[in-house]
Parts: C-alpha cells; structure tokens; sequence
C-alpha cells in the first residue's frame, strides 16, 4: 500500500497531474461508484485478471480520498486501515473473543446489533445508502421492511400503464425470493451481450 501511497502522493503534489491535483472527495464519488461497478463485473464473469485490475482500481480509490484527507488534516490512510482492522475485530467476537456464533445468520444478526448499538436506531431508509443503485437500493429496502410483493399487483399495474409501481412490486418479489434484482439483471444483460457477440 505504501507503492500506491507514494505514486497518489506524487500525483497530487506541484508539478503532479493537473487532473489528479484538482480532484476532491467530492468529485471522485461518481468514479468510486464506477470502479466498484467493474470490480463486481469482473467477479460475475470469474474473470481472475479483470479482478485483480477492477480491484486495483477500488484500491486507487481508497488510496486518492486518504491522500486528499492528509493533504487536508482530515485523516490519513492509517486512519482507514485502523478503523477498519478495529471494525472487524470488534464485530467478530466470536474469532477475536469469547462470544459463541455458529452461523452465519447469527454472526450476521450480531454484526446488526453493533452496528444499531454504535449508531443508534435507523430506519431502514437511513441504513441503506441513498448511493446504491436503485434496483439495489429497492431490494434492501423491500428487504428489511418486509415487504410482500405481488404478482397480481404486477400485473394490474401493468396493464394500468404504470410501471413504476409494477417494477417496484416485481422487486419486493425479489425480496421476498432473497435475490438481488440488480445481480439477476446485470447477469441477464450479460446473457443478452453475449448473444449477441
């Protein structure tokens, strides 16, 4: 990291890239965003060497916003790491303590519960990033709220000529099936590239 460190540093400094120099934590999220994007491309396709590039690029990412937080005396990639390396230890007691998890849906509803103790009570509109894209951001919503979708209401909001409601009743299916609308989408498209090729 200290390679990656060192280049992002000389990047940004006098006589660095003029683009590189201008960026802010402000202007890189729409590349964040595009970066993860490709990274979970190339994981779907099980491309190995298109995962090590894509996932260079969202370490680039982590590396560009911790150089502008030194630049600014914000943080520093050292803050990252810590906060991070502390996050995983304190929400897997059951590896770094004495707290029995044996599966997986308990080590997830334990990693839940720290989560709600240390930032209070959210709704679940306030628990899924406003980021995510919204098929995504749909399914986690439909998800934690427990929605029940219909085909019927699909249907009738079809054939009502309003789709958004029909979309947003296909997508709590998707819930209810626990399958992420955007994975099965992105692969459908994929299948549809394909065949096209």
């Amino acid at each position: 990291m200290e390679e990656l460190l060192k280049v992002m540093r000389r990047l940004r400094a006098p006589g660095g890239c003029p683009w590189d120099r201008k960026q802010t934590h402000q202007s890189l999220r729409p590349y964040l965003l595009e970066e993860a994007a490709e990274a979970v491309d190339a994981i779907g396709a099980g491309d190995t060497g298109a995962m090590v590039e894509e996932l260079g690029d969202v370490l680039l990412q982590v590396a560009f916003h911790s150089v502008i937080g030194e630049e600014e005396g914000t943080f520093s990639y050292d803050d990252v790491e810590r906060a991070i390396v502390e996050k995983l230890i304190e929400r897997h007691p059951h590896v770094f303590g004495d707290k029995e998890l044996n599966t997986a849906e308990e080590v997830l509803a334990n990693w839940e519960k720290q989560k709600e103790e240390k930032r209070g009570r959210q709704s679940p509109c306030e628990k899924v990033p406003r980021s995510l894209p919204a098929l995504a951001r749909g399914y986690e919503l439909a998800r934690r709220l427990e929605l029940a979708g219909s085909r019927q209401r699909a249907a009738e909001a079809l054939a009502a000529g309003d789709l958004e409601e029909a979309l947003w009743e296909v997508v709590k299916l998707f819930a209810a099936e626990k399958k992420n609308p955007e994975i099965a989408l992105r692969e459908r498209l994929s299948a549809v590239c394909s065949s096209e090729s």
